[in-house]
């Protein structure tokens, strides 16, 4: 791909964006009341102040899972060279994996993946 074809696309992805906003700009009729400036919470008048405070536990349940799902990010790109590699990287994975686990089992010992 050349610096003509990047430029191209590039130039049909702004006219692409800006065209679908501009059609929606003239063609759609848009209404404007109180409602629609109200913050939507699953169809419940929000009550109280927005300033209350959350179990700590869902944070540390977030912050896990994020752990976790980006620790397997890397396992695609040994997946990709894992035949170029060898054993070796058959040793890298299993000695990753074990980090992993252990990090796992502390949370868990924790009391970290417990819901409430």
């Amino acid at each position: 791909m050349g610096p003509v074809a990047l430029l191209v696309l590039t130039i049909a992805a702004i006219l692409f964006s800006a065209g679908g906003i501009l059609v929606s700009k003239f063609l759609v009729r848009g209404s404007v009341n109180a409602q629609k400036g109200q913050p939507y919470e699953c169809g419940i008048p929000s009550e109280g102040s927005p300033w209350s405070q959350f179990n700590v536990g869902y944070y540390l349940f977030a912050l896990l899972f994020l752990i976790f799902d980006v620790e397997l990010i890397f396992v695609y790109p040994w997946a990709v060279v894992v035949k170029k590699v060898g054993i070796m990287a058959l040793v890298e994975i299993a000695i990753f994996f074990f980090i992993l686990f252990t990090g796992f089992l502390y949370a868990h010992k924790k009391g970290a993946l417990q819901w409430m």
